[in-house]
């Protein structure tokens, strides 16, 4: 595979971070659903919307890459259709990488707590402080993380289905450059 097939470093890197932190803010999001209120909760609960924030940030610095270089085709092998949904499913990835941590920062707006990335920069609340919004705002954070964890999970199969099965190259577009090519 030569390296125009290839994704840009930029977004090889960009795409495996993202994914190592979503993973540790699932677990996170885990591991607090149902946990009792304590100092240790408190603590998970800042990590995990620092991880929020960052996966928001890196996801907008991901589409300006992604915009600013060329996407490798798609296997010419692949059906139209299947073509259209490869896009469709990338664009509602991206578009729940986004909405789920907006949706937690305005669930901690609406109930009244605020954002501090790293303890250090307190991000402006979205809403006023509404209880009753704040638990629908919960329900809808959950919702959508469950939506984004489907959608990974397909989109991990669908990739190892073309590397192991169809075995046209598609995974290598994701991988990083041994200098070899």
């Amino acid at each position: 595979m030569n390296h125009t097939e290839r994704y840009a470093t930029p977004a090889i890197l960009l795409h495996w971070l993202v994914a190592l932190l979503i993973l540790g803010a699932f677990a996170l999001g885990i591991k607090l659903f149902g946990m009792p209120l304590s100092p240790m909760k408190f603590k998970l609960i800042a990590w995990h919307k620092w991880l929020g924030v960052t996966v928001f940030t890196l996801v907008i610095l991901r589409i300006i890459v992604r915009l600013a270089t060329s996407v490798p085709p798609l296997p010419r092998h692949m059906s139209e259709r299947d073509q259209r949904l490869a896009h469709l499913g990338h664009l509602g990835l991206y578009l729940l990488m986004l909405a789920v941590p907006l949706s937690g920062w305005a669930m901690s707006s609406a109930y009244g707590i605020p954002v501090v990335y790293l303890g250090i920069w307190r991000l402006p609340s979205l809403l006023a402080t509404n209880l009753d919004l704040a638990a629908q705002l919960k329900t809808l954070h959950q919702g959508l993380n469950l939506t984004l964890a489907a959608l990974i999970v397909g989109h991990v199969i669908v990739a190892l289905k073309h590397h192991f099965i169809d075995r046209d190259g598609l995974l290598d577009r994701m991988r990083f450059s041994s200098g070899k090519h």
